[in-house]
């Protein structure tokens, strides 16, 4: 098992160096000097130009540029925001657990919906049930989540007015956060709030749309796996002679069928976590979350390298290592991966 997962772990290693190469250099095709934007109008003065460019070693050849990085990052040190001036670390320390809750969520969505609908459509395969369940996922699937959010939010914030349009929470509750996790913080202060659960279900009402909006294609796949997996399980020969044997039908499909089709399920889930991350860039713009999605559009759009090459490298790095933890658990599970 050691073997196993140091093979996967050495694996990781030449995957961000790559990752992190192309990071450097696409971000620098790109049109625009994050000098220019930075300095506004002062950047017609050549003499500030220069200096400016030469304090963030732009002046410098682009190999030297990335040795620079890469040397820095091997230490921890991700370099400075050209915009606020503040360490990439503390940026992303600030944001993400935004982007965490948020994941979270919209992953308990998918689950909690997507597995009864893959049981269901399993049970009643062939049926009008079977054909508008999976129909549906397909649907889901195929929905850019840009359009998505957008047509969420015309019906129930701005048709119906049910839910916010934008943000963590409204602006009238000051709450003390210590976790970075909105709802946990808000039931915490709940305790000592003159504002009982306001804060609460503001937070979660904040959260719902763009929860939906992320979840809604990983609820689709693991619809579309747990009816496939529960369908090759309840043809194997145990299922017939439980059936045989006269155990009650709820016994076979909760306790050996679906025991047994989890197995592929939780692979699935795990791998889409990952997912959901990068998910998170289009969510958060739409929905104007706090998160690392969109602290990289908005690094990308004042040209803030940096931030840019940091948070990929961050978001590479954490599907890379959800990745080899689902490999790992499914190695525990089923030793013909090992």
């Amino acid at each position: 098992m050691l073997r196993y997962f140091f093979k996967k772990f050495f694996h990781v290693i030449p995957t961000l160096v790559g990752i992190s190469i192309l990071s450097f250099a696409v971000i620098r095709f790109i049109p625009g000097d994050p000098v220019l934007i930075m300095l506004g109008e002062r950047g017609a003065n050549p003499e500030v130009y220069a200096e400016m460019k030469s304090k963030l070693m732009l002046d410098r050849p682009m190999h030297e540029q990335y040795w620079y990085f890469l040397k820095n990052a091997v230490k921890g040190d991700f370099g400075q925001s050209i915009v606020s001036k503040r360490t990439v670390i503390e940026e992303f320390s600030d944001r993400f657990p935004a982007t965490l809750e948020l994941g979270i969520v919209a992953l308990f969505f998918a689950v909690i919906i997507g597995i009864p609908m893959g049981i269901f459509a399993a049970l009643k395969r062939n049926s009008f049930f079977d054909y508008a369940l999976m129909t549906s996922s397909l649907i889901g699937y195929s929905m850019p989540i840009f359009w998505w959010g957008l047509v969420l939010i015309l019906i129930f914030s701005v048709k119906l007015g049910w839910t916010p349009v934008s943000g963590r929470i409204s602006i009238n509750y000051d709450i003390e956060m210590w976790s970075g996790l909105m709802l946990i913080d808000t039931l915490k202060n709940e305790i000592t709030s003159e504002y009982g659960f306001a804060p609460f279900w503001s937070a979660f009402k904040h959260l719902l749309l763009p929860s939906i909006a992320m979840g809604t294609i990983p609820l689709a796949v693991i619809a579309r796996m747990t009816r496939s997996s529960m369908l090759e399980v309840l043809g194997e020969d145990y299922i017939r002679t439980a059936k045989a044997k006269g155990l009650p039908w709820r016994r076979i499909v909760g306790l050996h069928a679906l025991r047994n089709a989890m197995v592929p399920i939780i692979t699935v889930i795990g791998l889409l976590f990952g997912s959901i991350i990068t998910g998170a860039i289009l969510t958060e713009t739409i929905f104007s979350w706090p998160g690392i999605g969109k602290w990289i559009v908005a690094s990308i759009t004042a040209r803030d390298y940096p931030v840019i090459q940091g948070g990929i490298l961050f978001i590479a790095g954490m599907i890379i290592f959800i990745n080899m933890a689902v490999d790992m658990i499914y190695a525990l599970i089923n030793p013909r991966m090992r």
